[in-house]
């Protein structure tokens, strides 16, 4: 499969189900190879990887559960071990932090266990997998953070999810100045109500009504939507953006 983003190889995490699935078809649309991360469900990254192999590309699935703290030491072995067999390198040139955990609860609902898991899910993973990434990120590479609008509007049922799209923003910042000298651009991408199944809101009609009437293009988001800018930034084409958030959100509150 040729295009773009031929002869690169991408890491996208949580890249079975939703926004990381339609990403990691994207990317492999363009001819990238794919490593599709997933933490459990080997059947929806298999069939994933399938429907990619299907249409000419090439993709293989890497699993890690994110919750654990050593998760992305664990993620770089099983991703090294993969790569040298079939490129005799552990280099590759794109970063899709994609996986995250959510949860609607006000804070007097939220548990200590609930404030770890989604910090760790979707701050401290991206954290330690970025620093684990780049003595094997090539020059020229690209790093591209799935954030929220959640980062930047207040709603009273995400004090844990919000703050930490929040810090993955200022994350993405600070690598994008460190990592300027090589040419590899960091940015983030800024969804707001997509249609995943894990979005229980965006599946209920009536309750995402609501959300549709707030967002200036009148619908809820698909994940090719968020896809086609993330393979962007990935392109060459994106190579003069670095340290942006890129709001995805169709216009959501403007």
């Amino acid at each position: 499969m040729a295009g773009e983003l031929t002869g690169k190889i991408a890491l996208v995490t949580g890249g079975s189900r939703g926004i990381g699935r339609a990403t990691s078809m994207r990317l492999a649309r363009e001819g990238a190879t794919v490593a599709v991360h997933y933490k459990s469900n080997r059947q929806a990254a298999e069939v994933t990887v399938a429907a990619i192999i299907a249409a000419g590309g090439a993709a293989f699935p890497i699993a890690a559960d994110l919750a654990d703290p050593a998760a992305p030491e664990r993620l770089f072995q099983l991703l090294d071990a993969e790569l040298t067999a079939r490129f005799g390198s552990t280099g590759f040139d794109i970063l899709v932090n994609n996986a995250g955990a959510g949860g609607r609860a006000t804070i007097d609902q939220t548990t200590e266990a609930d404030f770890d898991r989604i910090l760790q899910v979707n701050f401290k993973a991206p954290f330690f997998i970025i620093q684990h990434a780049l003595p094997r990120l090539r020059d020229g590479g690209r790093i591209v953070n799935v954030s929220s609008t959640a980062a930047r509007i207040a709603y009273a049922w995400s004090p844990v999810y919000g703050p930490s799209k929040a810090a993955l923003e200022t994350l993405t910042v600070s690598v994008a100045k460190h990592l300027g000298p090589r040419g590899i651009t960091v940015n983030a991408v800024t969804p707001g109500t997509t249609m995943t199944d894990m979005n229980k809101v965006a599946q209920d009609p009536v309750a995402v009504r609501p959300f549709v009437e707030m967002t200036t293009l009148g619908r809820v988001g698909q994940p090719e939507d968020i896809a086609d800018v993330i393979a962007f930034l990935a392109s060459d084409r994106g190579r003069w953006i670095t340290g942006q958030r890129i709001d995805t959100s169709g216009g959501l509150r403007l």
